[in-house]
């Protein structure tokens, strides 16, 4: 297969609407994904790549759900060693290491640090036992694939890169190694490369609003409505639920009773300025109420902090950050530091909603959401329909190649091995790892170059290119913010934004980081990106 897949007429493939629809009501696929998180844009990219006619609709914008909404971590799971699952660290670990071999421009190491706290600075020896025992598991299990191991450090190494840990309690610390992405950027990313190096089409603001069976009532497609258009028809051999937490839904429409086989936990994160809480890496504060940890996690100009881990009963579209969910996050970090933050602290905040599996025991609906297994499961219906629920963001190739391998059974095409295990992303440099700075290790603000380099990969040079004859979009998209007006141009010409949020909330992240600062250019960037669309 050439490096770029073209359309029967010989014609490149395009990342935009109008060709998808075309191509959506025109085309036989043999495998229709419904969903366009990041578990969705797997599967596609995996169908793609073996040589499927693959189709992927999203009724929202793609990553609009929980696939914007995560901690933003590459990882093994190192709590998920203390619950025994040491198989799923190991393929955390595994999946991580691909990634960042894969996706270079996207993904990149971090360290993180573990405080020691203790007693008149005299830390409990049996605490730092447990760390060092979980870490060195850490590293056997795969952690060290990334070329660091652990280490302990002192009280002062501690101190520089948190400053504002108590200092008369802090007794020393642990450092550890495992990675960070943008989590929507990367789904868009994985998407792209189904679609313009696969052949693949996609296309958002579609929801599939019910499905099409044959005779025998195999499930052969869906009806989908695009916005803005008619309801079209897509025709597919076999259709994968990929939708998350919203699975149940679409089972709904092929079995037609509530399965519940989905127990949502909400996981919310702020934001605050990195003045109000300087970490210049990432680090795990424990959380004394529940045994359980938050990160802190350095954003340029911002740290982040989250997640809270609680059961959900609500509306699954935009689940609130509640006041007490706030202040959960702010009482862990309020804890251990000498600079407490406020409500009034915080600039940003989002909500999303992890699929874990529902516990199929009995009385296990009480267990807590944090002790809920996140592994995957694949399922298909009588009707052939196949789900693909559970899961986390590192795990997502792993997913995919999973759920394919149903599907090309399902086709009688099981020769067609699965390709992504080595599939470079598109925009990733040729060669190896591509050199980046990494968070923590003196690299500075980065430059207009790395920022774009980070996002776009070999892409950053066409970003660029726009301001050539336009130095207005040379400046920030939002002021205080390290994107560029360039980029939301580019967002609407080739990454398929069709509005100010799509933007502002997935293609860059500026509403979760600054959200005042946001809403106030939000004008200037419909403005911006009106006269494109």
């Amino acid at each position: 297969m050439s490096a770029r897949a073209a359309a029967p007429d010989g014609r490149p493939r395009t990342f935009t609407r109008a060709d998808a629809i075309d191509r959506l009501a025109a085309e036989q696929f043999d495998v229709l994904v419904i969903g366009g998180g990041i578990t969705g844009a797997g599967v596609a990219l995996d169908a793609a790549s073996r040589g499927l006619r693959t189709a992927l609709v999203e009724k929202d914008d793609f990553a609009s759900g929980t696939s914007s909404k995560s901690s933003k971590l590459i990882h093994g799971g190192l709590r998920y060693l203390q619950q025994g699952e040491y198989r799923l660290v190991y393929e955390n670990l595994h999946e991580r290491q691909r990634l960042l071999n894969n996706a270079p421009h996207l993904v990149a190491p971090l360290p993180f640090l573990i405080p020691l706290f203790g007693k008149a600075g005299m830390v409990n020896k049996s605490v730092a036992r447990v760390y060092r025992t979980a870490l060195w598991l850490y590293d056997l299990t795969g952690g060290v694939r990334i070329g660091k191991r652990h280490e302990k450090v002192d009280q002062a190494r501690a101190l520089r890169h948190m400053p504002t840990l108590q200092a008369d309690r802090l007794a020393a610390g642990f450092l550890y190694w495992d990675a960070r992405s943008d989590d929507s950027r990367l789904t868009l990313t994985v998407l792209r490369t189904a679609v313009l190096d696969h052949g693949a089409v996609a296309c958002n603001h579609a929801p599939a609003v019910g499905l099409l069976a044959d005779a025998d009532g195999t499930v052969r497609g869906a009806r989908v409505a695009p916005a803005g258009g008619p309801e079209i028809e897509v025709r597919a051999s076999v259709v994968v639920n990929a939708t998350g937490v919203w699975s149940d839904e679409i089972r709904t429409l092929d079995e037609h009773e509530d399965p519940h086989s989905i127990r949502p936990a909400k996981g919310i994160h702020i934001t605050v300025p990195a003045a109000a809480l300087p970490c210049d890496i990432a680090a795990v504060i424990p959380v004394r109420a529940d045994h359980r940890s938050i990160f802190v996690v350095s954003w340029g100009e911002q740290v982040y902090l989250g997640t809270t881990d609680t059961s959900y009963e609500g509306p699954l579209d935009d689940p609130a950050c509640e006041p007490e969910d706030v202040d959960y996050v702010l009482d862990a970090v309020n804890a251990v530091v000498t600079q407490p933050l406020t409500r009034a602290d915080v600039t940003g905040l989002w909500s999303g909603l992890r699929p874990l599996l529902a516990p199929e025991q009995k009385g296990a609906s009480r267990e807590r959401t944090a002790d809920l297994s996140r592994r995957h499961t694949v399922r298909t219906s009588p009707s052939g329909m196949v789900t693909i629920t559970g899961g986390k963001l590192t795990t997502y190739r792993k997913m995919a190649e999973d759920t394919v391998d149903v599907v090309v059974r399902a086709l009688g095409r099981p020769k067609l091995r699965c390709a992504t295990a080595s599939l470079r992303l598109h925009g990733a440099p040729a060669g190896g790892r591509a050199p980046r700075p990494v968070v923590g290790a003196g690299a500075g603000t980065p430059t207009r170059d790395e920022h774009l380099a980070g996002r776009f990969g070999t892409e950053a040079a066409d970003v660029l290119a726009l301001i050539d004859g336009r130095p207005e979009l040379g400046a920030p998209l939002v002021p205080g913010l390290p994107y560029l007006a360039a980029e939301a141009v580019w967002a609407v010409r080739h990454e398929m934004a069709d509005s100010v949020s799509d933007v502002l909330d997935r293609r860059t992240q500026a509403a979760y980081r600054d959200a005042r600062a946001t809403a106030a250019a939000a004008p200037d960037v419909a403005r911006l990106i009106g006269a494109e669309l």
